[in-house]
């Protein structure tokens, strides 16, 4: 199995590369378009703010590289927010493969950034086979995907929004799998062994 990490800039790369250690899986870190377009499966991880994220990938022509992707791809977090349509953060024209938005936690009494264990319901994808329904998490973030019609597992957080998407051959999850115990793992197994 060729499993590459896109590297763009964003931060958790270093948690996900020890997840796969974990379950015994290997990945190269890249942004060289061949070895990513060589890969059998494609992670798409991130930390950090949209806009600046975007303009990395624009710069070295990742965006279109991404969008045109064949083979399953996985975005975490920021990774997922990107994938989207556009996300308010520093108003961002995203990627454009879900038609979801990305919107601000702005609800009162809410602690923004949400940090911490969530559940998930709604499972409805391979990329949940053997998760329990309301399994708990791990997010650290200020921004979430309105619900749509590619939502494949939903969270709640002052109102329901979109944890899990999927289209096609592209996947994304706005928790971190690499920190979200056996839960995670199982997740991160399935999109590698079972997609």
């Amino acid at each position: 199995m060729n499993l590459a990490i896109v590297k763009y800039n964003a931060g958790n790369i270093r948690s996900v590369l020890y997840a796969l250690e974990r379950i015994g899986k290997e990945a190269v870190v890249t942004d060289d378009p061949a070895e990513i377009k060589a890969a059998d499966k494609v992670i798409f991880p991130g930390v950090g703010e949209a806009s600046t994220a975007m303009g990395y990938l624009k710069e070295r022509g990742l965006d279109e590289l991404i969008r045109g992707l064949q083979q399953p791809v996985l975005g975490i977090c920021l990774g997922m927010q990107l994938m989207c349509s556009y996300s308010e953060e520093n108003d961002t024209d995203c990627l454009g493969i879900f038609e979801n938005k990305v919107r601000r936690f702005n609800g009162a009494g809410l602690k923004v950034p949400q940090i911490g264990w969530n559940n998930v319901f709604g499972l409805r994808s391979p990329l949940f086979e053997g998760v329990p329904e309301q399994s708990y998490c791990y997010f650290v973030h200020g921004y979430y995907a309105a619900l749509g019609e590619d939502t494949i597992a939903s969270s709640d957080y002052g109102l329901v929004y979109s944890s899990g998407l999927q289209k096609g051959n592209f996947y994304g999850v706005q928790f971190h799998p690499e920190k979200s115990a056996q839960v995670g793992e199982r997740i991160l197994k399935n999109f590698i062994d079972n997609i």
